[in-house]
């Protein structure tokens, strides 16, 4: 089993992958991101949309939305908050690697480095056609990861994250196969017990994520230090790519 595929990370480790701050957070960059400003009836596609942080204020402004998602557990939560909410999501349990609804969507979004997930270069990269193929023609995909250059400038620091009921989580960041790929190690400490996880995924620099969308079909493709259409340079927080699949393809 892969880690990813391990629905007791996803459970365990939630609270500190997909915390209220971090909930917050999504929804004020859908209201306040210009790369998010779309228009009311937008068919959106959340792919690994997790427990629905995106999901919620999305449908709440009027677009139409899917959420896909491998776990359970995290599409159960993701459904729990729409429901609390009252916004009208249509959700899928299926796999990035295989997922494919032909011209379907007018905004496919990947974000929470939700991507670069498999041990296989190419799978990687099948996983941006399956998005081109679910776009209609002049749609557009986005991809938030930490990028490269962004990570270079911090990893080695173990970080702290403090939990509700003084539990916190300890998390490390190990570069590997010569600055490839990134393993992240994160130690839960709760009741006086420790408990472990490992995520391992590729990393990318903006110049090899732009060639990557370009390999599968994209054109105008443009990266960004944030959501908020930042540049991609030595301020970036964040690395979002964005592509458009072309007209007539």
């Amino acid at each position: 089993m892969h880690w990813y595929e391990d629905d007791t990370l996803w459970s365990d480790f939630s609270e500190t992958m997909f915390s209220e701050r971090r909930r917050a957070q999504a929804a004020s960059t859908v209201a306040k991101s210009p790369l998010l400003d779309f228009p009311a009836g937008t068919r959106v596609l959340d792919l690994c949309c997790g427990p629905g942080l995106y999901l919620v204020p999305l449908a709440s402004g009027g677009c139409r939305v899917t959420g896909v998602d491998l776990s359970p557990v995290m599409l159960e939560r993701a459904r729990t908050a729409c429901e609390e909410a009252g916004a009208e999501v249509r959700l899928v349990r299926a796999d990035m690697l295989t997922h494919v609804e032909p011209e379907s969507y007018d905004v496919v979004l990947n974000v929470y480095t939700s991507f670069g997930y498999f041990d296989d270069p190419q799978d990687n990269l099948r996983v941006l056609r399956n998005a081109h193929d679910s776009l209609v023609p002049g749609g557009r995909l986005l991809v938030d990861v930490m990028g490269k250059e962004v990570l270079a400038g911090w990893i080695g620091r173990p970080q702290l994250v403090e939990l509700d009921g003084g539990a916190y989580v300890v998390q490390r960041d190990t570069v590997l196969d010569d600055w490839t790929r990134l393993r992240t190690d994160w130690t839960l400490v709760r009741g006086g017990t420790a408990q472990e996880a490992s995520i391992t995924s590729f990393v990318y620099s903006a110049a090899e994520l732009r060639a990557m969308f370009e390999a599968a079909g994209f054109t105008d493709v443009e990266c960004y230090g944030d959501f908020d259409a930042a540049p991609y340079d030595h301020h970036a927080r964040r690395l979002v790519v964005r592509g458009t699949r072309p007209e007539g393809r």
